[in-house]
């Protein structure tokens, strides 16, 4: 049997970590807390994006085969508990997919005609046209998928991105007013604590997804050593950039005049016209599209291959165990853009993002909390229950290293999942009660779906999977 190359360097992996977290979409959020925001940045990093990356880092070093999350929970708790994380992860990205390619539908609209960005129908249009793309594109292989992100974070985040710093350096060091004071006293938060604390689950959600690369770890080369080393390569990256990023719009941008609800483009447009660069506009605005495609070519694949790990376990028909020549899950990636072709159909009951899509994301992000829980349990676990297995990468500190910083995650998800159950401040007083039964039937409908699939499994799901393979 010939070996199968190994199709992802340090550089590809490290740019899909990057691509799959960073966003200068999430900067103005950061940028209306002026200099506050380091502050909050670094306690989002510090409470959840470095004990996710470390304990990502043990795990793929020490479970580096094709499944990722799934297989971290099922070695610690068992086979029901690792399908209900995958199943999560997977389902809560499905929810989100048709969010994300809005924003690539509004930014496009402002291109061609901005008055598009309103008409569900060429955002439909936009979504299911760009999803099905670059499905097509990433059943060619990870080879293919990976440098598709890193063309897509390279052009759509860190050149715009570095373009901003660049920009906010040059008001910050010239004889422009500076919109925000710069006193070290600022840095610490002065507001209500519970509006603190609403805040920095905002940066925590835009902080999610660094576990999701450790499914292709069959695809890294020596993964021992370039998991680790891309997540902390990825982490400072996005820490910094994140950092640089905000102040930057922070220092040009009035506080009243950041806009939240218009997204990064607005506040893009504002700073260019600070410096009569309007014609560049357009460019930036082309770049950061490829840069929300690019994410999405992450996370497209990313998802499906951790069910599939579950589908070769037995979890779902033979059907679902079936891969291309390029070893990619071909049925299940299909299946998954013909579910978000019919997501996409929310558009035209609610033409613009309201309430209740506002509902819809408040529910992804709780179920993508759950599965962090999941996940740092599952650490600790295997830190008693397998202790000899080799992980190149350990957290220092022995078992109670482990417990201080997975401890810390998991404190963190679980306060952010209470958090998460408060509705938004501009929700009719009159539907809470609506939007909460909403959020919580729909947590218990996703969570219940993955027991009952095993349930009703049947034990010939999981034999002569090797026969349906292409060759």
């Amino acid at each position: 049997m010939t070996k199968k190359t190994k199709s992802l360097n340090i550089l590809l992996l490290t740019m899909i970590n990057i691509a799959t977290v960073l966003s200068i979409r999430n900067w103005p959020l950061t940028a209306e807390f002026g200099f506050t925001a380091i502050f909050y940045i670094i306690a989002a990093a510090v409470l959840f994006l470095l004990p996710v990356s470390f304990v990502a880092a043990e795990l793929a070093t020490g479970w580096p085969k094709k499944g990722g999350i799934f297989v971290w929970v099922k070695e610690a708790m068992g086979h029901r508990w690792g399908f209900l994380a995958v199943w999560l992860l997977w389902v809560e990205n499905v929810i989100y997919y048709p969010l994300l390619l809005s924003f690539v539908a509004g930014t496009l609209a402002t291109l061609i005609m901005p008055s598009l960005a309103d008409n569900a129908f060429f955002t439909f249009t936009t979504i299911i046209v760009s999803f099905w793309i670059f499905t097509l594109l990433n059943l060619r292989g990870m080879k293919l998928s990976g440098w598709i992100s890193t063309v897509g974070v390279v052009i759509g985040t860190l050149i715009p991105g570095i373009v901003i710093i660049a920009l906010g350096t040059i008001w910050f060091f010239s004889s422009n007013p500076i919109q925000v004071d710069t006193g070290w006293s600022n840095i610490l938060p002065k507001g209500p604590i519970l509006d603190e604390l609403i805040f920095i689950t905002g940066i925590i959600f835009a902080f999610c997804g660094m576990e999701m690369p450790a499914v292709h770890a069959n695809d890294v080369e020596n993964p021992q050593k370039n998991f680790p080393r891309s997540i902390f390569i990825s982490a400072t990256v996005i820490v910094v950039l994140s950092i640089l990023g905000s102040l930057s719009i922070a220092f040009i941008i009035p506080h009243n005049e950041i806009s939240l609800t218009a997204g990064a483009m607005a506040t893009i447009y504002r700073v260019l016209t600070s410096y009569n660069l309007s014609f560049l506009i357009p460019v930036i605005a082309i770049m950061i599209m490829l840069g929300a495609l690019g994410t999405l070519s992450t996370w497209i694949v990313g998802p499906c291959r951790g069910l599939l790990a579950a589908a070769e376990n037995g979890d779902f028909p033979p059907i679902f165990h079936k891969e291309n020549k390029f070893g990619m899950p071909i049925v299940m990636m299909i299946g998954q853009a013909i579910i978000v072709t019919f997501l996409a159909l929310a558009f035209f009951i609610f033409p613009t993002v309201g309430t209740s899509f506002l509902a819809l994301v408040a529910m992804a992000s709780q179920l993508y909390l759950l599965m962090y829980m999941l996940m740092f349990v599952s650490a600790i676990v295997l830190r008693y229950k397998k202790p000899n297995v080799q992980r190149a990468y350990r957290i220092p500190g022995k078992n109670i290293g482990m417990w201080v910083v997975a401890g810390i995650g998991l404190i963190t998800s679980i306060t952010v999942f209470a958090i998460g159950f408060i509705p938004p401040p501009e929700l009719d007083p009159s539907k809470i009660v609506y939007y909460e039964i909403f959020l919580l039937l729909g947590m218990v409908v996703f969570c219940l779906i993955p027991f009952l699939i095993l349930k009703f499994k049947k034990p010939s799901w999981a034999l002569n999977k090797s026969t349906i393979k292409n060759s």
